[in-house]
């Protein structure tokens, strides 16, 4: 008979306090335990491969309400697996093994990259930055004074001016907002190599979409920094200090954050897991 279970993995550890994680429930409100070798500690839950293997899972990433449990509860344990260890390297969202034999397999087959991954995460955090620009202001800071009271002719003449009025308006905004989009460019790339020489190690993300984030403006740096744990405070000054420079342009710091950014195993591990 085909064994139905399979495993959730949530995040990869060594010398991890499994008291930590006495009571702790996963995805589907299944208990998470821990299977170890290699030097290595994995936390998992069971899940029903009915509902969480390979193709029930493609349909039941496009449900908005099941995606966002799903993501909650993993992590929520990734969260508890990061304080109970010196480092511990956070798996995407669903990667599904089909029992603990295979998560074995995976310790064994990809310990050099998750022993890589722990040595670079321990101490340190990620930390997110995102900067919104406000067009309006860096745009009306460029714009001409709109032309007027200029060939008020009369008839042909009046309908030419008011024409040529407006072009000239249109072409001032439009030049006023391509700047305003350069001068938003070109900061956001200067903060982030400010930011990145405060890191271990810097990833820009794609700019995140303003419906999704519920932010006004554009978007123009979505930046993730793994910092050392005693630099947190100089990161947070930095922000703080960089936020200020540029009128129109502000920063958020979020975080901390289990660093998914970092990790640097997830597509080895979800192929091995397969």
């Amino acid at each position: 008979m085909a064994d139905t279970s399979g495993r959730w993995l949530y995040a990869i550890a060594r010398e991890l306090d499994t008291d930590a994680l006495a009571g702790l429930r996963g995805v589907a409100g299944a208990p998470v335990h821990v299977v170890e070798d290699a030097g290595l500690v994995a936390v998992v839950s069971a899940v029903d491969l009915a509902e969480f293997g390979a193709e029930p899972l493609k349909r039941n990433l496009e449900d908005l309400d099941w995606l966002a449990a799903t993501a909650r509860a993993h992590d929520a344990v990734v969260t508890t697996v990061g304080g109970a260890a010196p480092a511990a390297v956070p798996l995407r969202l669903a990667t599904v093994c089909l029992g603990d034999d295979r998560v074995r397999e995976l310790l064994i087959r990809r310990r050099p990259d998750l022993e890589s991954a722990l040595a670079l995460l321990t101490g340190r955090t990620e930390w997110g930055v995102k900067a919104y620009a406000d067009p309006d202001a860096l745009a009306a800071a460029d714009t001409p004074a709109e032309p007027g009271g200029q060939g008020s002719q009369g008839g042909k003449g009046s309908k030419g001016g008011a024409g040529t009025a407006y072009l000239l308006r249109r072409k001032a905004q439009l030049s006023a907002r391509e700047k305003a989009e350069r001068n938003a460019s070109a900061h956001a790339d200067r903060l982030h190599r400010e930011l990145a020489a405060l890191a271990t190690a810097a990833r820009r993300h794609p700019p995140q979409d303003p419906k999704l984030s519920g932010r006004k403006g554009w978007n123009v740096l979505n930046g993730a920094y793994l910092v050392d744990d005693a630099k947190a405070d100089e990161l947070a000054a930095a922000v703080e200090r960089l936020g200020g420079e540029v009128e129109g342009v502000r920063l958020e710091l979020t975080g901390p954050w289990p660093a998914y950014s970092f990790a640097g195993v997830e597509q080895g591990a979800e192929e091995a897991a397969r």
